[in-house]
């Protein structure tokens, strides 16, 4: 039975408290830790029920991608548990705070080989920032506090904290805190006021200067400030892939998607040389990783580089540095600050220009790619399906990729509308299977904003039972498959590589269309760009479930860089 609440609570109903003092209103469970889920209601919190642990702390990534709100994930102990590794993974190397409650084997039980028992320390090890455990119930509500600043401290990452079953359903104590604390970044610090104002002064004195702004610009809310920069002081502003739709990308100033995708028919392959020529160049809130600098060479080696970010470590990681260690927001509108007494002439001057290269450059990329994006070939070209799907777009729809190609094609032919409308995708490790799932957390996070999610059918494969959570849970949203039968990605990188593809990268046909029905979903299968266009009318105001299976060619490759000027020719000896 219940415990009853008027009595001294269980460490379980004082945990559902705390939580809820935190702000915290869904959690995403499969029904363990039991005592605690079934506390949870009580305080209004729902529970959003995955199929699988690994789709379920993708959700709680997503959850908190799309609101800046720790997303909160449970699971049971040992075989549960280890599914949490791949999306706290995730979540470590993009900075999203995660908590993760797992149930533990009873205290009395530990060490005894006990059913399902593991070691979750070990396990959790590599992939959160801390690992917890409530073994004393009278501390219960004092380390989930801890658990929460943990998370939302500093860098922002995943943190597990351990439930042991039997502590979960002793009385505990409620200890009288009131701080709320699952919003983040918890405690933004602004970087030293020297060093802004050195970094203002090289920024309005910059013949060429250059913003490139990660993903770190969206989880400090950031947003605002750079447009503020980029508007006021003149400057050009390019986003890394987890960055985009941090600024409007059709401001005049906008150049698009910086790193390996900017090869041939790249919407930022013909600025290029700004990049590599830019004199200044401000990163902020990017760990300046291989994709998104093109294996660290698409900065000049003459460029003077300032770096703002949250984590000193990441701060001059690949590049010697300006150090600007502190929130990117903060950073941001102390730039601006000292901007707006500065000398700016050099930028006045300049930004007619540089507003024109840029138009200059997005023009020839429209002409570049007009054989593939106006294509009414069969199967349809992705380039085509993402005009048609930019069609529809509104500046309040949240877009999601799955990993690959998927990310890759909404990067180059989906538009920003707005400065801080968000891209949701997996580049931290890239694991296939993360699209659906991550769209499904944002949707939980934004019931009234249209949620799309773009995946392939290699990565869909991996999660398709989510279809049921979505219908389930009332969650709807419109699922775009690129359906060409065959792990793109991998079988055009082995051909590049070795002049020859494995057998493995092949898949036998498939209809999503007829899973998604099954599910209870609508689900709609199309080979033309008009029935597509027929199929995505009504995206931004649909109130059901809705899976468009597109026919799509397997043999169309993006923009990488690396493979400009190579044969990547289907017709090749397979292993």
């Amino acid at each position: 039975m219940p415990h009853d609440d008027s009595q001294t609570p269980t460490v379980a109903q004082i945990l559902a408290a705390a939580l809820a003092r935190h702000g915290i209103d869904t959690v995403f469970g499969q029904s363990l830790p039991s005592a605690l889920l079934l506390a949870t209601p009580a305080h209004g919190i729902r529970q959003v029920e995955y199929r699988t642990e690994n789709a379920g702390g993708a959700m709680a990534d997503g959850y908190a991608r799309a609101t800046r709100r720790i997303g909160v994930v449970c699971a049971q102990n040992g075989p549960a548990a280890t599914l949490l590794v791949p999306p706290l993974a995730e979540a470590s190397r993009v900075s999203v705070p995660v908590l993760a409650l797992v149930q533990d084997v009873p205290i009395a039980n530990r060490g005894r080989n006990a059913f399902q028992e593991f070691d979750h320390f070990a396990l959790f090890s590599s992939c959160t920032k801390a690992v917890l455990r409530v073994d004393e119930p009278e501390r219960a509500e004092e380390l989930l506090d801890l658990a929460l600043t943990t998370a939302l401290t500093g860098r922002p990452g995943p943190v597990v904290l351990l439930l042991p079953v039997d502590v979960l359903n002793l009385a505990g104590r409620r200890s009288g805190r009131s701080a709320s604390h699952g919003r983040f970044p918890l405690d933004p610090v602004r970087p030293a006021a020297d060093r802004v104002h050195a970094a203002a002064a090289l920024l309005a004195g910059a013949q060429r200067p250059l913003i490139l702004a990660g993903g770190g610009v969206h989880l400090s809310g950031a947003t605002a400030a750079l447009a503020r920069l980029q508007e006021e002081a003149g400057l050009p502003v390019g986003t890394t892939n987890m960055g985009k739709g941090a600024v409007d990308e059709g401001h005049e100033l906008s150049i698009g998607m910086v790193g390996n995708y900017m090869g041939e028919r790249g919407v930022a392959q013909h600025l290029r040389s700004m990049v590599a020529d830019a004199d200044v160049l401000l990163l902020v809130g990017t760990r300046t990783n291989e994709n998104g600098t093109d294996s660290w060479k698409v900065v000049g080696p003459d460029t003077q580089v300032i770096h703002l970010d949250a984590d000193g470590i990441e701060v001059g990681r690949n590049y010697e540095a300006l150090r600007l260690v502190g929130d990117a927001r903060l950073g941001l509108e102390d730039l601006a600050e000292e901007l707006v007494g500065a000398d700016l002439a050099v930028r006045r001057a300049a930004r007619a220009g540089v507003a024109a290269a840029i138009a200059e450059a997005r023009a020839a990329h429209v002409e570049q790619a007009r054989d593939v994006t106006e294509s009414d070939g069969r199967p349809l070209r992705p380039e085509r399906i993402m005009v048609e799907l930019d069609r529809v777009l509104t500046e309040d729809t949240i877009v999601v990729g799955d990993a690959s190609y998927a990310t890759i094609w909404i990067g180059n032919y989906l538009r920003a509308r707005r400065a801080g409308q968000r891209f949701l995708t997996p580049r931290g490790l890239a694991g296939l299977g993360w699209g659906l799932p991550l769209a499904l957390g944002a949707k939980a996070a934004s019931p009234s904003s249209p949620v799309v999610c773009v995946a392939g059918d290699g990565g869909f494969g991996h999660v398709w039972a989510e279809l049921e959570t979505a219908v389930r849970e009332n969650l709807p949203l419109t699922i775009i498959i690129l359906n060409n039968k065959v792990l793109a990605f991998q079988k055009h990188a082995e051909i590049f590589k070795y002049r020859a593809h494995t057998t493995a990268v092949n898949f036998a046909p498939v209809d999503h269309a007829a899973i998604a029905r099954a599910c209870g979903a609508d689900g709609v299968r199309v080979e033309t760009a008009e029935e597509l266009a027929a199929a995505l009318a009504g995206t931004a105001t649909r109130t059901t479930v809705t899976l468009i299976d597109v026919v799509s060619d397997g043999d169309a490759y993006p923009p990488i860089t690396a493979w400009d000027g190579a044969a990547i020719v289907p017709e090749l000896a397979v292993w």
